[in-house]
Protein backbone atom coordinates (compact mmCIF):
# COMPACT_ATOMS: atom_id res chain seq x y z
CA UNK A 1 0.00 0.00 0.00
CA UNK A 2 1.36 3.41 -1.04
CA UNK A 3 1.98 5.44 1.91
CA UNK A 4 -0.12 8.97 1.73
CA UNK A 5 1.59 12.71 1.34
CA UNK A 6 0.57 15.40 4.07
CA UNK A 7 1.63 17.98 6.43
CA UNK A 8 0.77 17.94 9.97
CA UNK A 9 0.69 20.90 12.24
CA UNK A 10 0.33 21.35 15.86
CA UNK A 11 -0.68 24.58 17.88
CA UNK A 12 0.12 24.99 21.76
CA UNK A 13 -2.58 27.38 22.57
CA UNK A 14 -3.47 28.28 26.20
CA UNK A 15 -7.27 26.95 26.14
CA UNK A 16 -6.95 24.05 23.65
CA UNK A 17 -4.41 22.39 21.79
CA UNK A 18 -5.23 21.69 17.90
CA UNK A 19 -3.75 19.66 15.68
CA UNK A 20 -3.94 19.51 11.76
CA UNK A 21 -3.53 17.30 8.76
CA UNK A 22 -3.57 18.76 5.39
CA UNK A 23 -2.82 17.83 1.66
CA UNK A 24 -1.28 20.63 -0.84
CA UNK A 25 -2.77 20.35 -3.99
CA UNK A 26 -1.21 21.43 -7.44
CA UNK A 27 -3.04 24.40 -7.78
CA UNK A 28 -1.57 25.70 -4.44
CA UNK A 29 -4.53 24.93 -2.99
CA UNK A 30 -4.73 23.16 0.80
CA UNK A 31 -7.32 20.05 1.44
CA UNK A 32 -7.68 20.29 5.25
CA UNK A 33 -7.82 16.08 6.18
CA UNK A 34 -8.51 15.85 9.86
CA UNK A 35 -8.56 18.23 12.80
CA UNK A 36 -8.00 17.14 16.85
CA UNK A 37 -8.34 19.08 19.43
CA UNK A 38 -7.66 18.82 23.34
CA UNK A 39 -8.15 20.93 26.21
CA UNK A 40 -4.74 22.71 27.56
CA UNK A 41 -5.98 25.11 30.44
CA UNK A 42 -4.46 22.96 32.77
CA UNK A 43 -0.86 22.93 31.64
CA UNK A 44 -0.33 25.62 29.40
CA UNK A 45 -0.55 29.06 30.37
CA UNK A 46 -0.41 32.30 28.53
CA UNK A 47 0.78 30.13 25.65
CA UNK A 48 3.48 28.63 27.67
CA UNK A 49 4.43 24.85 28.76
CA UNK A 50 4.40 24.57 32.44
CA UNK A 51 3.47 20.98 32.95
CA UNK A 52 6.14 18.88 30.61
CA UNK A 53 4.52 15.47 30.80
CA UNK A 54 0.34 17.01 30.85
CA UNK A 55 1.90 18.66 27.81
CA UNK A 56 3.28 15.61 26.27
CA UNK A 57 0.80 13.44 26.37
CA UNK A 58 -1.47 15.99 25.36
CA UNK A 59 0.19 16.10 22.26
CA UNK A 60 0.17 12.38 21.98
CA UNK A 61 -3.06 11.97 21.82
CA UNK A 62 -3.81 14.85 19.42
CA UNK A 63 -1.22 12.66 17.18
CA UNK A 64 -3.13 9.32 17.96
CA UNK A 65 -6.38 11.31 16.69
CA UNK A 66 -5.19 12.79 13.92
CA UNK A 67 -3.77 9.86 12.88
CA UNK A 68 -7.09 7.37 13.54
CA UNK A 69 -8.52 9.69 10.83
CA UNK A 70 -5.99 9.24 8.56
CA UNK A 71 -5.51 5.84 8.80
CA UNK A 72 -1.52 6.32 8.59
CA UNK A 73 1.10 6.94 11.45
CA UNK A 74 2.69 10.11 11.82
CA UNK A 75 6.20 10.53 11.96
CA UNK A 76 6.58 14.25 12.64
CA UNK A 77 5.07 17.71 13.11
CA UNK A 78 5.04 21.51 12.31
CA UNK A 79 4.77 23.05 15.44
CA UNK A 80 4.40 26.80 16.21
CA UNK A 81 6.48 28.65 18.85
CA UNK A 82 4.83 32.22 20.41
CA UNK A 83 3.10 32.67 23.45
CA UNK A 84 4.25 35.03 27.30
CA UNK A 85 6.97 36.88 27.10
CA UNK A 86 7.68 36.47 23.14
CA UNK A 87 9.30 39.92 22.39
CA UNK A 88 10.91 41.96 19.47
CA UNK A 89 14.27 43.25 20.80
CA UNK A 90 16.37 45.91 17.74
CA UNK A 91 19.91 45.41 17.27
CA UNK A 92 22.65 46.52 15.29
CA UNK A 93 26.07 44.58 14.18
CA UNK A 94 28.30 46.80 12.04
CA UNK A 95 31.56 46.28 10.00
CA UNK A 96 34.62 48.74 8.83
CA UNK A 97 36.02 47.50 5.63
CA UNK A 98 39.05 48.76 3.62
CA UNK A 99 38.72 51.55 1.28
CA UNK A 100 37.15 50.03 -1.84
CA UNK A 101 35.99 47.03 -0.73
CA UNK A 102 32.71 45.53 -2.43
CA UNK A 103 29.91 43.79 -0.05
CA UNK A 104 29.38 40.50 -0.58
CA UNK A 105 27.12 37.74 0.37
CA UNK A 106 29.51 36.20 2.72
CA UNK A 107 29.75 39.88 4.39
CA UNK A 108 26.49 39.60 5.04
CA UNK A 109 26.31 36.46 6.62
CA UNK A 110 28.93 37.28 8.84
CA UNK A 111 26.74 40.22 10.71
CA UNK A 112 23.98 37.73 10.29
CA UNK A 113 25.90 35.07 12.43
CA UNK A 114 27.38 37.96 14.58
CA UNK A 115 23.84 38.82 15.52
CA UNK A 116 22.30 35.27 15.94
CA UNK A 117 25.38 35.13 18.27
CA UNK A 118 24.15 37.71 20.69
CA UNK A 119 23.96 36.87 24.39
CA UNK A 120 20.73 37.68 26.11
CA UNK A 121 20.33 37.38 30.04
CA UNK A 122 17.72 34.37 30.65
CA UNK A 123 16.40 34.91 26.59
CA UNK A 124 16.55 32.97 23.74
CA UNK A 125 16.54 34.22 20.30
CA UNK A 126 13.83 32.58 18.26
CA UNK A 127 14.11 33.97 15.43
CA UNK A 128 15.70 37.46 13.45
CA UNK A 129 13.76 39.77 11.02
CA UNK A 130 16.13 41.94 9.29
CA UNK A 131 15.32 45.24 9.15
CA UNK A 132 17.73 47.15 6.73
CA UNK A 133 21.58 47.21 5.84
CA UNK A 134 23.29 50.55 6.33
CA UNK A 135 25.96 51.04 3.42
CA UNK A 136 28.37 53.69 4.58
CA UNK A 137 25.35 56.56 4.98
CA UNK A 138 22.76 55.11 3.17
CA UNK A 139 19.95 52.55 3.87
CA UNK A 140 19.71 48.92 1.72
CA UNK A 141 17.93 46.30 1.61
CA UNK A 142 20.05 44.54 -0.71
CA UNK A 143 23.37 45.64 0.10
CA UNK A 144 25.73 42.95 -1.82
CA UNK A 145 27.55 44.56 -4.47
CA UNK A 146 27.71 47.84 -3.25
CA UNK A 147 31.31 49.26 -2.43
CA UNK A 148 31.48 50.77 0.74
CA UNK A 149 33.61 50.81 3.85
CA UNK A 150 31.47 50.68 7.11
CA UNK A 151 28.54 47.83 6.42
CA UNK A 152 25.84 48.04 9.62
CA UNK A 153 23.14 45.49 9.75
CA UNK A 154 19.88 46.63 12.05
CA UNK A 155 17.95 43.59 13.07
CA UNK A 156 14.72 42.37 15.14
CA UNK A 157 15.59 39.49 17.40
CA UNK A 158 12.55 37.78 18.40
CA UNK A 159 13.14 36.52 21.96
CA UNK A 160 11.68 34.36 24.39
CA UNK A 161 12.52 33.38 27.76
CA UNK A 162 15.06 30.19 27.79
CA UNK A 163 13.20 28.48 30.52
CA UNK A 164 9.91 28.46 28.14
CA UNK A 165 11.93 27.57 25.01
CA UNK A 166 13.52 24.50 26.81
CA UNK A 167 10.02 23.35 28.45
CA UNK A 168 8.47 23.52 24.75
CA UNK A 169 11.64 21.54 23.44
CA UNK A 170 11.47 19.10 26.14
CA UNK A 171 7.31 18.15 26.24
CA UNK A 172 7.91 16.81 22.48
CA UNK A 173 10.88 15.12 23.58
CA UNK A 174 8.91 13.17 26.31
CA UNK A 175 6.47 12.43 24.05
CA UNK A 176 8.47 10.76 21.41
CA UNK A 177 7.13 13.10 18.94
CA UNK A 178 9.70 14.37 15.98
CA UNK A 179 9.39 18.05 15.07
CA UNK A 180 9.59 18.72 11.16
CA UNK A 181 10.21 22.35 11.79
CA UNK A 182 9.54 25.10 14.48
CA UNK A 183 8.08 27.90 13.57
CA UNK A 184 7.98 31.51 14.67
CA UNK A 185 3.56 31.37 15.04
CA UNK A 186 3.09 34.72 14.91
CA UNK A 187 4.84 35.62 11.67
CA UNK A 188 3.41 32.05 10.06
CA UNK A 189 -0.28 33.97 11.36
CA UNK A 190 1.03 36.87 9.81
CA UNK A 191 1.81 35.37 6.35
CA UNK A 192 -1.64 33.33 6.64
CA UNK A 193 -3.98 36.53 7.22
CA UNK A 194 -2.50 39.69 5.98
CA UNK A 195 -2.42 40.75 2.49
CA UNK A 196 0.46 41.99 0.53
CA UNK A 197 -0.85 45.77 -0.07
CA UNK A 198 -1.13 45.90 4.02
CA UNK A 199 2.10 44.62 4.96
CA UNK A 200 3.91 46.76 2.32
CA UNK A 201 1.88 50.04 3.36
CA UNK A 202 1.67 49.68 7.10
CA UNK A 203 -0.80 47.85 9.58
CA UNK A 204 -0.89 46.03 13.10
CA UNK A 205 -1.83 42.84 13.09
CA UNK A 206 -3.41 42.18 16.61
CA UNK A 207 -4.50 38.57 17.59
CA UNK A 208 -6.63 38.25 21.02
CA UNK A 209 -6.51 34.97 22.17
CA UNK A 210 -7.18 33.61 25.17
CA UNK A 211 -4.31 33.93 27.80
CA UNK A 212 -2.63 36.42 25.16
CA UNK A 213 -3.09 39.05 23.09
CA UNK A 214 -0.02 39.37 20.17
CA UNK A 215 0.85 42.39 18.46
CA UNK A 216 2.74 42.81 14.69
CA UNK A 217 3.48 45.33 13.44
CA UNK A 218 4.65 45.39 9.30
CA UNK A 219 5.38 48.28 7.17
CA UNK A 220 7.29 48.30 3.53
CA UNK A 221 6.83 43.98 4.00
CA UNK A 222 9.34 43.88 7.29
CA UNK A 223 8.25 43.29 10.69
CA UNK A 224 9.14 46.11 12.75
CA UNK A 225 8.12 44.89 16.03
CA UNK A 226 6.35 42.25 18.43
CA UNK A 227 5.12 42.06 21.65
CA UNK A 228 2.89 39.40 23.69
CA UNK A 229 1.17 40.83 26.76
CA UNK A 230 -0.89 38.26 29.29
CA UNK A 231 -4.17 39.63 28.67
CA UNK A 232 -7.26 37.78 26.24
CA UNK A 233 -10.64 36.65 26.30
CA UNK A 234 -10.67 34.50 29.28
CA UNK A 235 -9.74 37.73 31.40
CA UNK A 236 -13.00 39.11 30.21
CA UNK A 237 -14.82 35.57 31.67
CA UNK A 238 -12.88 36.01 34.76
CA UNK A 239 -14.61 39.33 35.39
CA UNK A 240 -18.24 38.31 34.12
CA UNK A 241 -17.88 35.32 36.48
CA UNK A 242 -17.53 37.69 39.53
CA UNK A 243 -21.04 38.17 39.09
CA UNK A 244 -21.09 34.60 41.65
CA UNK A 245 -21.04 32.57 38.53
CA UNK A 246 -18.94 29.62 37.46
CA UNK A 247 -16.63 30.29 34.89
CA UNK A 248 -18.36 27.71 32.39
CA UNK A 249 -21.52 29.88 32.47
CA UNK A 250 -20.13 33.88 32.49
CA UNK A 251 -17.96 31.97 28.87
CA UNK A 252 -21.40 31.07 27.74
CA UNK A 253 -22.96 34.74 29.04
CA UNK A 254 -20.07 36.14 27.39
CA UNK A 255 -20.21 34.86 23.52
CA UNK A 256 -24.33 35.12 24.06
CA UNK A 257 -24.25 38.69 25.28
CA UNK A 258 -21.14 40.49 25.57
CA UNK A 259 -20.48 43.33 22.85
CA UNK A 260 -17.86 45.33 22.73
CA UNK A 261 -18.93 48.43 22.34
CA UNK A 262 -22.97 49.62 23.17
CA UNK A 263 -23.97 52.94 22.63
CA UNK A 264 -25.01 54.70 26.23
CA UNK A 265 -28.50 55.72 24.67
CA UNK A 266 -29.25 52.35 23.31
CA UNK A 267 -28.69 50.73 27.49
CA UNK A 268 -31.66 49.36 28.46
CA UNK A 269 -31.33 50.14 32.78
CA UNK A 270 -35.13 47.86 32.95
CA UNK A 271 -33.28 44.84 30.85
CA UNK A 272 -31.14 41.81 32.55
CA UNK A 273 -29.43 38.58 31.27
CA UNK A 274 -30.37 35.54 32.49
CA UNK A 275 -27.58 33.54 33.90
CA UNK A 276 -29.79 30.62 34.60
CA UNK A 277 -33.16 29.81 35.26
CA UNK A 278 -33.30 31.20 38.62
CA UNK A 279 -31.07 34.47 38.17
CA UNK A 280 -30.17 37.18 36.25
CA UNK A 281 -27.62 40.21 35.75
CA UNK A 282 -28.27 44.06 35.33
CA UNK A 283 -27.68 44.72 31.67
CA UNK A 284 -25.82 47.46 32.15
CA UNK A 285 -23.62 46.22 34.91
CA UNK A 286 -22.88 43.51 32.65
CA UNK A 287 -21.59 45.67 29.63
CA UNK A 288 -19.48 48.06 32.29
CA UNK A 289 -17.49 45.10 32.82
CA UNK A 290 -16.73 43.52 29.55
CA UNK A 291 -16.01 47.11 28.50
CA UNK A 292 -14.06 47.54 31.21
CA UNK A 293 -11.96 44.53 30.81
CA UNK A 294 -11.67 44.92 26.74
CA UNK A 295 -10.54 48.67 26.82
CA UNK A 296 -7.55 47.69 29.07
CA UNK A 297 -6.93 44.69 26.25
CA UNK A 298 -7.16 47.45 23.62
CA UNK A 299 -5.14 50.18 25.33
CA UNK A 300 -2.19 47.42 26.05
CA UNK A 301 -1.98 46.41 22.34
CA UNK A 302 -2.16 49.69 21.14
CA UNK A 303 0.85 50.69 23.94
CA UNK A 304 2.53 48.45 22.07
CA UNK A 305 2.28 49.75 18.76
CA UNK A 306 5.53 51.80 18.65
CA UNK A 307 4.60 55.74 18.49
CA UNK A 308 6.74 56.09 15.16
CA UNK A 309 4.30 54.19 13.44
CA UNK A 310 1.11 55.44 13.98
CA UNK A 311 1.22 57.79 10.66
CA UNK A 312 2.75 54.78 8.76
CA UNK A 313 -0.43 52.30 9.39
CA UNK A 314 -2.34 52.67 6.01
CA UNK A 315 -3.33 49.46 5.80
CA UNK A 316 -4.73 49.93 9.52
CA UNK A 317 -5.47 47.55 12.18
CA UNK A 318 -6.17 43.70 11.41
CA UNK A 319 -7.72 41.70 14.29
CA UNK A 320 -7.75 38.28 14.44
CA UNK A 321 -8.43 35.04 16.75
CA UNK A 322 -11.20 34.10 18.86
CA UNK A 323 -11.54 37.76 20.69
CA UNK A 324 -11.94 39.44 17.49
CA UNK A 325 -15.08 38.13 17.30
CA UNK A 326 -17.17 40.16 19.84
CA UNK A 327 -19.79 42.10 18.42
CA UNK A 328 -18.75 45.70 17.50
CA UNK A 329 -15.04 44.92 18.32
CA UNK A 330 -14.40 47.38 15.17
CA UNK A 331 -15.97 50.73 16.67
CA UNK A 332 -13.99 49.58 20.23
CA UNK A 333 -10.24 49.77 18.61
CA UNK A 334 -11.73 52.95 15.99
CA UNK A 335 -12.81 54.74 19.95
CA UNK A 336 -9.38 53.75 21.50
CA UNK A 337 -6.54 54.19 18.73
CA UNK A 338 -8.45 56.42 16.49
CA UNK A 339 -7.60 54.62 13.32
CA UNK A 340 -10.56 54.43 10.96
CA UNK A 341 -8.95 51.34 8.96
CA UNK A 342 -10.24 48.18 10.90
CA UNK A 343 -10.58 44.19 9.23
CA UNK A 344 -11.62 41.26 11.04
CA UNK A 345 -9.09 38.62 9.91
CA UNK A 346 -11.63 35.36 9.94
CA UNK A 347 -9.65 33.14 7.93
CA UNK A 348 -6.61 33.13 5.33
CA UNK A 349 -6.23 34.55 2.64
CA UNK A 350 -5.09 31.29 0.95
CA UNK A 351 -7.50 28.83 -0.52
CA UNK A 352 -8.49 25.86 2.16
CA UNK A 353 -11.00 23.59 1.78
CA UNK A 354 -12.31 21.06 4.09
CA UNK A 355 -15.47 19.49 5.68
CA UNK A 356 -14.52 19.61 9.72
CA UNK A 357 -17.05 22.48 11.21
CA UNK A 358 -14.32 23.92 12.86
CA UNK A 359 -12.50 24.85 9.15
CA UNK A 360 -15.74 25.87 7.84
CA UNK A 361 -16.88 27.91 10.34
CA UNK A 362 -13.98 30.51 9.42
CA UNK A 363 -14.16 32.33 12.77
CA UNK A 364 -10.39 34.01 13.01
CA UNK A 365 -9.58 30.17 15.58
CA UNK A 366 -7.96 28.01 13.70
CA UNK A 367 -5.75 30.52 11.99
CA UNK A 368 -2.70 30.34 13.49
CA UNK A 369 -2.80 26.33 12.71
CA UNK A 370 -3.72 27.15 9.64
CA UNK A 371 -0.72 29.40 8.89
CA UNK A 372 1.71 26.67 10.45
CA UNK A 373 0.04 24.02 8.11
CA UNK A 374 0.46 26.37 4.92
CA UNK A 375 4.13 26.58 5.79
CA UNK A 376 4.66 23.10 5.89
CA UNK A 377 6.93 21.89 2.64
CA UNK A 378 8.37 18.19 4.44
CA UNK A 379 5.90 15.04 4.12
CA UNK A 380 5.14 14.06 7.56
CA UNK A 381 2.87 10.77 6.75
CA UNK A 382 4.01 7.43 8.04
CA UNK A 383 3.19 4.20 6.85
CA UNK A 384 -0.57 3.14 6.35
CA UNK A 385 -2.40 1.61 10.11
CA UNK A 386 -3.07 -1.94 9.42
CA UNK A 387 -6.99 -2.14 10.02
CA UNK A 388 -6.64 -5.60 11.45
CA UNK A 389 -3.94 -4.85 13.73
CA UNK A 390 -3.37 -2.44 17.19
CA UNK A 391 -4.32 1.28 15.77
CA UNK A 392 -2.06 2.41 18.49
CA UNK A 393 0.01 -0.39 19.33
CA UNK A 394 1.98 -0.45 16.12
CA UNK A 395 5.55 1.35 16.41
CA UNK A 396 5.96 4.29 14.51
CA UNK A 397 8.73 4.69 12.30
CA UNK A 398 11.51 6.98 12.48
CA UNK A 399 11.81 9.82 9.91
CA UNK A 400 13.82 9.42 6.60
CA UNK A 401 16.94 10.67 6.66
CA UNK A 402 15.54 12.63 3.46
CA UNK A 403 13.04 13.65 4.94
CA UNK A 404 14.39 16.21 7.39
CA UNK A 405 16.88 19.03 6.94
CA UNK A 406 20.11 18.76 8.66
CA UNK A 407 21.48 21.75 11.28
CA UNK A 408 21.72 25.02 9.80
CA UNK A 409 23.99 27.85 10.65
CA UNK A 410 22.14 31.29 11.60
CA UNK A 411 22.67 32.70 8.37
CA UNK A 412 20.68 29.57 6.63
CA UNK A 413 17.80 30.14 8.63
CA UNK A 414 14.54 31.06 6.63
CA UNK A 415 13.05 33.99 8.58
CA UNK A 416 10.42 32.35 10.45
CA UNK A 417 11.85 29.21 11.48
CA UNK A 418 13.04 28.59 15.00
CA UNK A 419 15.49 26.51 15.54
CA UNK A 420 14.94 23.16 17.51
CA UNK A 421 17.27 22.97 21.06
CA UNK A 422 18.63 19.48 19.26
CA UNK A 423 19.35 21.56 16.20
CA UNK A 424 20.97 24.24 17.83
CA UNK A 425 22.98 22.15 19.84
CA UNK A 426 24.33 20.44 16.81
CA UNK A 427 24.98 23.32 15.21
CA UNK A 428 26.94 24.80 18.36
CA UNK A 429 29.00 21.73 17.78
CA UNK A 430 29.74 22.11 14.10
CA UNK A 431 30.77 25.46 15.18
CA UNK A 432 33.31 24.18 17.46
CA UNK A 433 35.26 21.93 15.76
CA UNK A 434 35.37 24.51 12.96
CA UNK A 435 36.45 26.81 15.28
CA UNK A 436 39.06 24.59 17.32
CA UNK A 437 40.41 23.10 13.38
CA UNK A 438 40.88 26.62 12.38
CA UNK A 439 42.72 27.26 15.74
CA UNK A 440 44.72 24.32 15.12
CA UNK A 441 45.63 24.97 11.39
CA UNK A 442 46.88 28.59 12.76
CA UNK A 443 49.00 27.29 15.35
CA UNK A 444 50.06 25.12 12.85
CA UNK A 445 50.69 27.59 9.89
CA UNK A 446 52.22 29.82 12.95
CA UNK A 447 54.75 27.20 14.47
CA UNK A 448 55.77 26.90 10.84
CA UNK A 449 56.46 30.43 10.51
CA UNK A 450 58.50 30.76 13.43
CA UNK A 451 59.88 28.14 12.23
CA UNK A 452 61.26 29.22 9.09
CA UNK A 453 61.75 32.55 10.62
CA UNK A 454 64.59 30.98 12.82
CA UNK A 455 66.13 29.08 9.91
CA UNK A 456 66.55 32.39 8.36
CA UNK A 457 67.60 34.40 11.27
CA UNK A 458 69.90 31.16 11.38
CA UNK A 459 71.55 31.57 8.20
CA UNK A 460 72.04 34.96 8.23
CA UNK A 461 73.85 35.06 11.81
CA UNK A 462 77.18 35.99 11.85
CA UNK A 463 78.60 33.16 13.63
CA UNK A 464 76.66 31.10 10.33
CA UNK A 465 78.45 33.86 7.85
CA UNK A 466 81.40 33.30 9.62
CA UNK A 467 81.47 29.32 9.00
CA UNK A 468 79.97 30.23 5.59
CA UNK A 469 82.93 32.04 4.82
CA UNK A 470 85.64 29.59 5.99
CA UNK A 471 84.07 26.99 4.32
CA UNK A 472 84.15 29.00 0.87
CA UNK A 473 87.97 29.70 1.60
CA UNK A 474 88.38 26.13 2.09
CA UNK A 475 86.94 25.46 -0.98
CA UNK A 476 88.42 28.22 -3.14
CA UNK A 477 92.02 26.64 -1.71
CA UNK A 478 91.53 23.29 -2.63
CA UNK A 479 90.51 24.92 -6.17
CA UNK A 480 93.62 26.51 -6.36
CA UNK A 481 95.94 23.41 -5.43
CA UNK A 482 93.92 21.46 -7.74
CA UNK A 483 94.92 23.83 -10.33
Amino acid sequence: MVSKEFIVAIELGSSKMTGIAGQKNLDGSISVLAVAKEDSSAFIRKGVVYNIDKTAQCLQGIVKKLEAQLKTQIKQVYVGVGGQSVRGLRNVVAKDLPAGTIVTDAMVDQLVDANRSMNYADQEILDTAVQEYKVDSQFQQDPVGIQCTRLEGNYLNILQRKAFYKNFNKCFEVAGIAIAEMLNAPLALADAVLTEAERRSGCALIDIGSDTTTVSVYTKNILRHLAVIPLGGSNITKDIATLQMEESDAEKMKLKYASAYTDNNEIDNNLKYSIDQDRQVESRRFIDIVEGRLEEIIENAWYQVPSEYYDKLLGGIILTGGGANMKNIERAFQNHTHIEKIRVAKFPTHTITGGNDDVKSRNGMMNTVLGLLMKGDINCAGVPIDPNGDLFGQQKPAAEPGDQRPARKAGEIPAGVVRTEAEKQKAEEEARLKREQEEREAREKAEAEAAEAARIKRENSKWNKFKKGIVNFGKQIMTGDDD
